[in-house]
């Protein structure tokens, strides 16, 4: 009911979009030279502010056409190297660039899609051959094709490093650290000839026993029953995944916007306010930024669900309890993965210490193989976009990769 619900709104919306789009076309019509007057000025940017406010569940484009790598600027062309139900590992391979370390990005299934990382993969594209998972959107996904939950997951991860083969690197950010260390894991204890060279871990909840955020702590306040009662929705008739079991991705936005009301209440007023006085930069900036805020995807709800519990709730990584298909997930096995674990200062999502916690997992690593950075002055997503990342964090990254590509 919960999305059928919200899909009656979001028609409601759509017609108001329509209007408000109407209205501006017409007051831009009527007044169409600058300075308009104040009142027609602030007018025409609210109708803006409505018909574009809207939330999509279509994946917004990468973008990346060139990257400067080395003293060049290159051509990317994006490839599919690989494609299941589910999601696509895909490529952005440089033209005339070749012998760069391997790396897969492995992105957040989380109600974004994968571009909200497009400003990672541009920086890594510098010195690296990068792939990523781009996951699908469940409501895409028919009900024909089966269930996904936490061990096909992990299975995707393995099955795309060794699609990559011997000698690549694996980068994950924040939800995936935990079925990232897990696929690498699995990978050691079964001898796998393509075991990373090095795993990089960026604010992700190794432990969220450690200095509990309002998220972890949000996670905890219900039973698992709760979560599967009043988050979980069912695909509507028209989408393809029609029938699908899922956690929405408005569900999700909503409770990322409800953590900052104020912020996001602000943006918009400020964005309404440029609107009427052509500050196009700053209008720009953030049609930018909410053009892929609002851009959400569905989460298969057995995902979901066992995400919630086995994660955030009984710890299972942590305490040695995590299974994949009834296997134990051992991360003291892994011996030739080199290990980087990454936080930010200021991150409420996932705090000082839950990342760090994959380093005492991994006991069968030599010292030399372990590193840890800890970037003051950022946040959640600072950590992998921004200056600060381009700047600080990726050339310690960097190195990393440079260091254990010569083995």
């Amino acid at each position: 009911m919960i999305y059928q619900l919200h899909e009656a709104q979001a028609r409601l919306l759509r017609q108001a979009q329509f209007a408000a789009r109407l209205s501006g076309t017409w007051l831009q019509a009527f007044w169409p030279h600058q300075p308009r007057p104040p009142g027609i000025a602030q007018l025409t940017a609210a109708c803006e502010v409505i018909a574009t406010g809207g939330m999509t569940n279509v994946c917004p484009p990468f973008g990346i056409d060139t990257v400067l790598s080395g003293n060049r600027e290159v051509a990317v062309e994006e490839q599919v190297i690989d494609q299941t139900p589910f999601a696509t590992l895909l490529r952005f391979a440089k033209e005339g660039v070749e012998g760069q370390p391997k790396m897969l990005v492995v992105a957040p299934m989380s109600g974004h899609f994968a571009t909200l990382l497009r400003g990672t993969v541009r920086t890594l594209l510098a010195d690296n051959d990068v792939h990523i998972t781009n996951w699908h959107n469940a409501r895409d996904v028919p009900l024909s094709e089966g269930t996904f939950d936490m061990d096909d997951y992990i299975a995707h991860i393995m099955r795309f490093i060794e699609v990559l083969g011997p000698g690549c690197h694996v980068l994950a950010v924040c939800q995936p650290a935990v079925p990232v260390l897990a696929a690498v894991s699995l990978l050691a204890q079964a001898g796998s000839p393509c075991q990373p060279r090095s795993m990089t871990l960026m604010a992700g909840p190794i432990d969220t026993r450690i200095s509990p955020t309002a998220v972890n702590k949000l996670a905890n306040d219900k039973p698992i029953d709760w979560f599967a009662r009043n988050l979980i929705g069912t695909v509507p008739h028209g989408a393809a995944g029609a029938g699908r079991r899922v956690y929405p991705g408005f569900m999700q936005l909503a409770a990322f916007i409800a953590m900052n009301a104020e912020r996001h209440r602000k943006a918009y007023a400020d964005f309404q306010d440029n609107l009427a006085h052509g500050r196009t930069e700053k209008v720009a900036a953030h049609r930018k930024f909410y053009d892929e805020y609002l851009a959400v995807m569905d989460l298969p709800a057995e995902f979901y669900l066992q995400t919630v519990e086995k994660v955030f709730q009984t710890h299972d990584l942590p305490r040695g309890a995590l299974t994949w298909r009834g296997q134990t997930v051992t991360p003291a096995a892994i011996r030739r993965t080199a290990l980087f674990a990454i936080e930010g200062e200021l991150d409420d999502i996932c705090a000082i210490g839950q990342t760090m916690a994959a380093l005492d997992l991994c006991v069968g690593l030599r010292p030399s193989m372990k590193r840890y950075h800890l970037q003051t002055g950022v946040g959640h997503y600072g950590v992998f976009n921004g200056r600060r990342w381009q700047s600080e964090i990726y050339p310690r990254v960097r190195t990393m990769i440079q260091a254990h590509s010569l083995q």
